[in-house]
């Protein structure tokens, strides 16, 4: 199984321009001759594999794209100017396929950054008047039209490594935080399963646009998942796909004796079907705390902090306390990227006092 982002855009190439049929008149050149200038050719569809693209999220928002055409031939031998190729900027890592009438095809793999493919070429203009006169013809009266240029419906497949991964029960939120801090927008309903298929996220950074990660919402695992259940050794192979594991738990499944049983459970599931994926760092999120009183959920983030046990406690869905934990994602983001050891944070004090913030990352 791959975690993969799809898209399927038509390209479309530019048209060359006509050939001019013109003939030479000046004062005492009666008969000049004829001297139509060519049509420019039409502009080209190249795609350009670039570093800063993450995800196909645009390609399935807009789907045409189309190279400019060639300007058309002139009189006195002046041509039409060509039209400007069409560069798409695609995340490196990105295998484009051509669909067709008899299948698709394979047709780049745009492994490296800056690497460039010709995806549709763009048709040749035609040739003017002047090109066909001859001993036997001294005045055509015709000129060559510009070609088409090629158009092709390609597939777009990007295999994804995400940054962080939501795994944890059904219903506990995971779609609504990924839909709170980026631009994904996956079924969210008030029951489990809603999510059967992974949905992909980009957070972009507040104070710095350009910097962005991945996050992927996993479906929610249940117990025996390991051994399919609930799809979930399927679910299972898209979490080998991250490298940090964001575990959202529902404050409706916190029970009073043993508040972190649905974490541990999870993670159980996780040493069952691959050891390593278990010991892949976490950050352990309680969400929906508008259904807990003010007293339970003090009384949480104290046994959190009595057991050493960092914990963030939001509201997803009301955009509470979503600042730290963002904050977080972004801190672990960066050591992992840079190679660092990720140092366990100390458990915060301050949560039960900390204000509301609204913040949506996209």
């Amino acid at each position: 199984m791959r975690f993969v982002d799809e898209a399927k855009i038509l390209v479309r190439a530019g048209k060359g321009g006509r050939g001019c049929v013109s003939f030479r008149r000046e004062k005492f050149v009666p008969r000049g001759g004829p001297d139509g200038g060519d049509g420019g050719n039409g502009g080209s569809v190249i795609l350009k594999a670039d570093a800063h693209l993450l995800s196909l999220y645009d390609f399935r928002v807009k789907r045409l794209y189309e190279a400019q055409n060639g300007r058309p031939g002139q009189g006195s031998q002046c041509n039409g100017g060509s039209g400007e190729d069409l560069e798409i900027a695609l995340p490196v890592g990105t295998l484009v396929f051509v669909e067709g009438p008899g299948g698709e095809y394979f047709l780049a793999d745009l492994a490296e950054p800056a690497l460039r493919v010709t995806a549709a070429k763009g048709g040749r203009g035609g040739k003017g008047n002047e090109h066909f006169k001859s001993s036997t013809m001294r005045a055509p009266r015709f000129a060559q039209p510009g070609e088409p240029g090629e158009e092709f419906a390609l597939r777009l497949e990007l295999k994804i490594l995400a940054d962080a991964g939501l795994i944890g029960l059904p219903n506990a939120g995971k779609s609504t935080f990924i839909s709170r801090v980026s631009a994904a927008r996956p079924k969210i309903a008030s029951y489990p399963f809603t999510t059967l298929t992974p949905n992909l996220g980009v957070m972009i950074h507040e104070a710095n646009p350009g910097k962005r990660l991945v996050i992927a919402d996993i479906p929610g695992l249940i117990e025996g998942a390991h051994t399919g259940l609930g799809l979930g050794s399927r679910f299972l192979r898209h979490v080998e796909r991250t490298r940090f594991l964001v575990h959202i738990l529902s404050a409706a499944d916190v029970g009073d004796e043993e508040p972190w049983a649905g974490f541990e459970l999870i993670n159980e599931e996780l040493r069952r079907f691959e050891p390593r994926l278990a010991e892949r760092r976490q950050i352990e999120v309680i969400n929906k705390i508008d259904l807990l009183s003010p007293e339970r959920l003090a009384a949480l983030q104290t046994r959190a902090r009595d057991e050493g046990r960092r914990v963030f406690f939001i509201c997803a869905l009301r955009g509470e306390h979503m600042e730290d934990l963002t904050a977080e994602i972004w801190r672990l983001r960066d050591a992992l990227e840079a190679g660092r050891p990720v140092m366990q944070p100390s458990p915060a004090s301050d949560l039960p006092d900390a204000e509301i913030v609204h913040t949506r990352e996209e």
